[in-house]
Formats: C-alpha cells, sequence, structure tokens
C-alpha cells in the first residue's frame, strides 16, 4: 500500500473550520455548526463529604440527561504566580504596622509555599470548554440548527449548575478564536 502526502502549506487546510458566525457558533467543512461553551470549576477538594456527593450524584444525572454527543476540553497552562507573593507581601507589611502578628506569620507560612509551587514549576490554570455540535444534517434550516445548540445549551447549564458549576455560552468571534489559537499554539 502507498500512501501519497498532500502537502499543508497553512494551518487553514486542515483545520476543520469554513468560518465564524457573529453569534458565536462555528461552521465546519463538512457543514456542521458547533458552539463552544466554557465552564467555571469549583474546588471539589474544599467541599464536604455530603456536598461531594452531592455534586458526584449531579454529575452523575449530567451525563445521563445529555444524549447527545459532547466533547470535553480541559487546557492547561503553567503560571508564574510571583504577582501573588508580591500581593502577599505588601498585605503583609500593613499588618505589620498594625502590629497583628498572627497574619504576619501565617503570611510567612503562605509565602513559603507559594515560592516552594512556583519553584517546583507546579503552579497551573486550568479552563474547561464543552463543544456541541449539531446532529441535523446540513442541509436542514439554519435556524433549525440553531435552536438545537440552544436547546443542548440550556441543558448543559441547567445540569451543570446543579454541580456548582457557572456556564458560560461564547458569543464573541474574537474570544473563539483567541480560544483555538491557544490550543494550536502552546508556545506562547
Amino acid at each position: 500500500m502507498i500512501f501519497i502526502k498532500k502537502k499543508i502549506n497553512s494551518v487553514q487546510e486542515w483545520l476543520p473550520i469554513r468560518e465564524f458566525y457573529s453569534d458565536g457558533l462555528l461552521k465546519l467543512k463538512n457543514g456542521k455548526l458547533v458552539k463552544i461553551l466554557k465552564i467555571v470549576p469549583i474546588n471539589y477538594d474544599l467541599k464536604s463529604e455530603f456536598e461531594k456527593k452531592t455534586i458526584l450524584n449531579s454529575y452523575k444525572a449530567f451525563l445521563k440527561n445529555c444524549n447527545f454527543e459532547i466533547q470535553i476540553i480541559i487546557q492547561s497552562n503553567k503560571e508564574d504566580i510571583s504577582e501573588n507573593i508580591e500581593k502577599i507581601n505588601i498585605q503583609k507589611e500593613k499588618e505589620k504596622q498594625k502590629q497583628n502578628n498572627h497574619i504576619v506569620n501565617f503570611s510567612n507560612l503562605y509565602i513559603s509555599f507559594i515560592k516552594q509551587k512556583n519553584k517546583e514549576k507546579l503552579s497551573s490554570s486550568k479552563n474547561f470548554y464543552i463543544l456541541i455540535n449539531s446532529t441535523k444534517s446540513p442541509e436542514n434550516q439554519e435556524e433549525n440548527i440553531k435552536q438545537e445548540l440552544k436547546e443542548k445549551y440550556f441543558k448543559i447549564k441547567d445540569s451543570l449548575s446543579r454541580c456548582g458549576n457557572i456556564v458560560y455560552e461564547i458569543k464573541e468571534q474574537e474570544e473563539i478564536k483567541k480560544i483555538i489559537s491557544s490550543f494550536l499554539n502552546t508556545k506562547t
């Protein structure tokens, strides 16, 4: 079997995106529409055991209720948290003037912890996205497809809000382009 390699001259040639719509939808080269949702996570580890069980049950319900294809994308970015150390130092100096030694001692411990994490490169931020696409064929009227995606969005938003998450509908073309660029250009 002989494989013929097609030379690709640009990213636009292999990206499946045909165009960006003004209402935040992407039109793929196969004619389907895609909507990107941004999820604001909760800090699960800080929850009580009862809250954790409730969140897990809500998440199970989310997975059962979403009887359509979704893609969950998690983007992790290494962070330099030296700015945070400076802010804590400024606050610590204010507390020193007030002679609040308890907060000053706590600030010193916290700064040590942050410096260690920063040194080990363990500090990162995460972005969570859900992609939903249309199941209706491109021959259907575009308004029907947009309505289908809107219904899926509300179903996801309702389900994940029960878990404590906030769900944003990405509507701006520039924000969508920025998100796609952040996945393609990992050096910046």
